[in-house]
């Protein structure tokens, strides 16, 4: 691929923009020798305005998401991209959330722009588990780890039970559950299925990867390690 055409695929800018940044002498190599856009030169070797390229497509992201930002491109309102820098939302293939995380729900949400990650990681049949620290409008009954555990909840609308799911009481109206699937607003409706409404929500960990004191709205690019922390703890 031709280096004008990999920059503008980044999501810096049209294939025009990128043109007239060659002409301008804003793309150099690391010793900073203009390059042209004909150049046959590594990606990882180029420099724009003096920084790195972004990491090529196989890109993956966390990013720990506050409430009040939803998981689109589109919606009105505050996005999880607003908080990625403005290129990545134009990057090609698209860098896209890995499941959805709602407006009022934080915690670790990745990005890729690897389909075949992303349907691996939401596969059912990978049972990647999805850690969520849960906060009630009503004090728990007693009875919801069992039945979350039986695999035989049927969330109304729905003809197939829940996998089993694993719950830890953390307090009166407070609790830690974990998931094997990622059906919608599956936390919410399983705790209404049970007379209570979930006043907060929050994801902590998704396989094996946890924010680790990734700050709310701050994110980092992962490496393999960290992509492989992701799968370690699946069925």
């Amino acid at each position: 691929m031709k280096l004008l055409r990999h920059i503008a695929n980044l999501g810096y800018g049209s294939r025009r923009e990128v043109a007239a940044w060659f002409r301008d002498g804003r793309i150099c190599d690391a010793q900073g020798q203009v390059l042209d856009e004909d150049a046959r030169i590594a990606p990882e070797l180029v420099r724009f305005d003096g920084e790195p390229l972004d990491p090529p497509p196989g890109l993956v992201l966390m990013l720990h998401k506050p409430v009040g930002y939803t998981c689109s491109t589109k919606d009105p309102g505050r996005l999880v991209y607003d908080l990625l820098p403005r290129r990545y939302r134009y990057r090609d293939p698209l860098l896209s959330p890995v499941g959805r995380l709602d407006r009022d729900t934080s915690g670790l949400l990745l990005f890729t722009d690897d389909g075949g990650l992303l349907h691996r990681i939401i596969s059912p049949r990978s049972q990647v588990p999805k850690q969520y620290e849960v906060t009630l409008a009503q004090d728990l009954r007693g009875d919801e780890a069992a039945l979350f555990a039986s695999g035989s909840l049927l969330l109304e609308a729905e003809k197939t039970p829940l996998l089993p799911a694993e719950m830890d009481v953390l307090g009166p109206r407070q609790a830690r559950l974990t998931l094997h699937e990622g059906r919608y607003h599956q936390v919410r409706r399983m705790f209404a299925a049970t007379g209570n409404h979930v006043v907060a929500l929050h994801r902590s960990q998704v396989g094996e990867l946890a924010l680790d004191g990734l700050e709310a709205g701050q994110w980092r690019a992962l490496d393999a390690a960290g992509v492989a922390r992701v799968f370690a703890a699946a069925r």
